[in-house]
């Protein structure tokens, strides 16, 4: 259904791109960081971190950075092959662009695909695609909801970066209901519905990001990052991270010490 033709991450304040022209071609951009802005039949379109950008390519455009400003961000460009989609927002004859609730779950597909085509190791490109896919399933989703308020966006911000403080603890919904003044079970359903991930799912997720991080560039044994990570038990530490990575944390371990 889907095949991609090019895979990078723009990273600096030097950037410049153009496309269209092609039908059944699609630009898909994420910004990690900072900001760019991209002209879309000649109009102009500003995009900041968490926004996402998906253009038809029979639709010319061009992107470029902002001077001064530094920016990061992942593109993907794909074809779909057939006309026969389920996905409503590949059949779109104009742009589609939203700053995304489920910001890091896209992120880190557009990362894996990147990841793929890196190592390229077998099927790498039926992986990438699939990782696409799902991507593109999630974008789907917020579009099919519709845009997300400024305010449920603001609370849903002010419980991650309590996560991203205390996501070493348990984190419970009684206390997220704290940080945005409201019911333990408002805070849990307006995350899951914003994020799409459950508190506990995202604070998994967390925990993983910084476990790949001390795999690969402290001197801890795995045991010493579980515990480190609030995993008392490091068989189970070992069953979320092979769930939220596809490796186990051995694998980074011995590509730690072959570097070394």
């Amino acid at each position: 259904m889907i095949a991609i033709s090019d895979a990078h991450q723009d990273n600096g304040a030097a950037w410049y791109e153009e496309g269209g022209g092609r039908e059944h071609s699609f630009h898909l951009s994420l910004v990690t960081y900072g900001k760019c802005v991209y002209w879309v039949n000649e109009e102009k379109v500003i995009l900041e971190k968490g926004d996402a950008l998906l253009i038809p390519d029979h639709i010319p455009f061009y992107g470029k950075s902002i001077p001064t400003v530094v920016h990061t961000k992942y593109v993907i460009n794909f074809r779909r092959n057939t006309a026969d989609c389920a996905l409503t927002l590949l059949q779109l004859r104009e742009p589609f662009k939203q700053r995304l609730g489920c910001f890091e779950v896209v992120q880190e597909r557009l990362r894996g695909i990147l990841t793929q085509y890196k190592e390229r190791s077998s099927y790498y490109e039926l992986m990438a695609e699939a990782l696409l896919i799902e991507a593109l399933v999630y974008l789907n989703q917020e579009k099919d909801r519709g845009i997300i308020t400024s305010e449920k966006h603001r609370r849903v911000d002010s419980m991650k970066q309590y996560i991203s403080t205390h996501y070493r603890e348990k984190v419970t919904k009684e206390e997220l209901g704290d940080v945005i003044n409201t019911t333990p079970n408002y805070a849990a359903t307006l995350f899951k519905s914003v994020t799409n991930q459950t508190i506990s799912e995202y604070v998994h997720n967390h925990r993983m990001k910084t476990a790949i991080y001390m795999l690969t560039e402290s001197q801890l044994m795995i045991s010493e990052i579980a515990d480190y990570l609030g995993y008392n038990d490091v068989s189970y530490f070992y069953r979320i991270f092979k769930r939220s990575t596809g490796s186990s944390p051995s694998d980074f371990l011995h590509e730690r010490s072959s570097t070394e």
